[in-house]
């Protein structure tokens, strides 16, 4: 064992009332859109835009995270079993043979969350009207925060961890059963999602003028999917069938998005998509709404 190693023994449990576990992970995912509003918010009246664009979109957002990275963690990695048993996808019980019982969520995949936020910014901007490359350019730059969040969760949880290590800051993650130090992915990965979401931010705040529609989205998807990419090598299997995969299941979803990410960066800077927005009769109509 080396000397050098970190024993991980922190309980994954804040404190309780009553029955209720007040967990690390909960209170990080939630701090994470705390954050995130906050962020955004900043953004938006940097260009004036009007903060009930916000307030409607973090609606979408947060349902589409929740369903995306729940239902990404079924269909890519338990789908013979959840095919079977649907129920059990959204709602955070267990047939048992004692009957359904409350578990809470086993199981969340970040790769169906992205694809859960693309899919909810979608019909937010099929709602408001605006335009659907610079409401993700702005987007993307927090979920690196809100990313953080959630590894850091894992770490407070002792899981998704990477493989053993003979560096000093090797983890031993004595909840899950661990005895040898492992390589802690989890702060790999939050560490550079917070430094590409912190570069994307002091990027975005210090330009006199808005980047073109797709430059931001295309940067993050590239720089943020080839980092979970490479980290992935070191990285403990998830499920046991992915043992005998060359490539595992996280590096095979990040590929379509680093591809994505190239195509529209290209086609942001060749053909020069758009910067500006005239909101002016979108406010108009929101206004209306009201009324």
């Amino acid at each position: 064992m080396n000397l050098l190693s970190i024993v991980w023994d922190v309980s994954p449990v804040i404190f309780n009332i009553g029955s209720l576990s007040i967990r690390w992970y909960g209170v990080l995912f939630a701090l994470a859109f705390v954050i995130s509003y906050l962020l955004l918010k900043k953004m938006f009246e940097k260009e004036n835009v009007p903060v009930y664009f916000l307030d409607k979109m973090t609606i979408y957002m947060f349902v589409g995270l929740l369903a995306g990275l729940r239902l990404g963690h079924c269909l890519f990695y338990e789908f013979s079993y959840y095919i079977n048993n649907p129920i059990e996808m959204l709602l955070p019980i267990k047939n048992t043979a004692d009957g359904w019982k409350f578990i809470g969520y086993q199981g969340l995949a970040s790769h169906g969350g992205a694809i859960g936020l693309l899919i909810a910014t979608f019909f937010f901007c099929r709602n408001t009207k605006l335009p659907y490359l610079w409401v993700i350019d702005r987007l993307v730059i927090i979920v690196g925060f809100a990313g953080a969040a959630v590894r850091f969760g894992n770490l407070m949880n002792s899981e998704i961890y990477g493989v053993a290590t003979n560096l000093p800051w090797g983890f031993i993650f004595v909840r899950d059963y661990q005895t040898m130090p492992m390589h802690p992915t989890q702060i790999y990965e939050a560490l550079s999602y917070i430094a590409l979401g912190s570069s994307l931010y002091l990027y975005f705040m210090k330009m006199k003028t808005p980047p073109r529609q797709g430059f931001i989205f295309g940067i993050f998807l590239i720089v943020l999917f080839v980092a979970r990419f490479l980290i992935e090598f070191i990285k403990m299997s998830q499920e046991a069938w992915e043992d005998t995969m060359t490539l595992n299941m996280g590096q095979w979803l990040s590929v379509p998005f680093i591809v994505t990410g190239i195509v529209i960066l290209f086609l942001s800077t060749k053909y020069q998509l758009g910067s500006k927005l005239d909101l002016s009769k979108l406010v108009q109509k929101e206004e209306k709404k009201k009324k």
